[in-house]
């Protein structure tokens, strides 16, 4: 499903025009990445909890020599299920 199919579908659903639910889904996403850009978690309960995680430094190998390089240590976005979502989709 892409964003405009979403879109279509929360504004048939919800009963409203889709260029105002363009608005609100662009400004719900919008609201999650400066969240998670200023390190907080966002819990959307029955949903799920977005949060940021850091992976540590670690040696990798450069493909196209075999030499060993230092991957550095980067922040990535994570998704934890909620316990409804993971029901409702087991049934």
């Amino acid at each position: 499903m892409t964003k405009s199919n979403l879109i279509n579908a929360v504004a048939q659903s919800a009963g409203i025009t889709k260029k105002d639910c363009d608005k609100i889904v662009t400004s719900l996403i919008d609201t999650i990445v400066e969240a998670l850009a200023k390190g907080d978690k966002v819990q959307i309960v029955g949903f799920g909890t977005f949060e940021i995680r850091v992976r540590k430094s670690r040696q990798g190998r450069n493909p196209s020599n075999g030499e060993p390089i230092t991957i550095p240590e980067s922040k990535v976005p994570t998704f934890k299920a909620g316990k409804a979502f993971k029901d409702a989709i087991a049934n």
